[in-house]
């Protein structure tokens, strides 16, 4: 397995495939991370054509259990990313 590609490899090759600078390509990356964090942040969602859909889910109150103790309690319902990933993505990994 490979290791993870970083955000500079990634503004690297997104500026080669725009045919602009790298100061352009990764000001285009922040600004697209940004919007995504936001409208999951307010309870939207995103769709990445090709890639998949980044939403934010909502989880009740459950009880846990504190693995070293043993001990059972409450945890506070919250929200989680959820990201479901793109039928088309998962058929090029798979082909």
């Amino acid at each position: 397995m490979s290791k993870p590609m970083t955000k500079t490899q990634l503004v690297a090759a997104l500026a080669e495939d725009m045919g602009a600078d790298k100061k352009t390509a990764g000001a285009a990356l922040d600004a697209l991370c940004g919007l995504i964090a936001k409208e999951v942040a307010d309870g939207g969602a995103v769709t990445l054509p090709g890639v998949g859909k980044i939403y934010c889910r909502e989880r009740p109150e459950r009880m846990v259990r504190n693995p070293a103790t043993g001990e059972t309690f409450p945890k506070p319902a919250d929200r989680v990313v959820k990201v479901t990933v793109a039928k088309a993505l998962k058929d090029s990994v798979n082909a």
